[in-house]
């Protein structure tokens, strides 16, 4: 008895599929909202879990975070055929068929040489004295 409480599946499709045919359904011309769209499903699938708004929400920023959707002005877009995919966070992968880049050349005998002391206008070197060591 109890494993079907745990077993039971829903009478409803998958969230990311509800939302797009909601999307569809709605139509609007900028997009549809949260409120909408929940509204859409309530009224299709009547019998829905108490979590709805949350999962509905979870969906819905899963979706927008792959680039399934486009959030936009307050409103939810499912993205055109032109739309690039969206790119992730941080630095974009380098390309494997990319030319190289070419290396730096290496210093000459006149780098290596020490470099002069930089005096400041008061006649002495630059920056804040050395400590002297005290003599035991």
């Amino acid at each position: 008895m109890e494993t079907e409480m745990f077993n039971k599946t829903p009478s409803h499709p998958e969230y990311p599929e509800m939302i797009y045919e909601a999307l569809e359904a709605l139509n609007q011309e900028g997009g549809s909202n949260k409120s909408s769209i929940s509204k859409y499903i309530e009224s299709k699938y009547g019998n829905l879990d108490q979590g709805h708004s949350k999962l509905l929400t979870f969906y819905l920023d899963k979706m927008k975070q792959t680039g399934e959707l486009i959030f936009l002005k307050n409103n939810y877009i499912k993205p055109g055929p032109d739309v690039p995919p969206k790119r992730g966070r941080g630095r974009p992968r380098k390309d494997p068929n990319a030319p190289p880049i070419p290396k730096k050349p290496k210093p000459t005998a006149a780098s290596n040489a020490p470099p002069t002391p930089l005096v400041s206008k008061t006649g002495g070197p630059r920056g804040r004295p050395r400590k002297i060591k005290p003599q035991l």
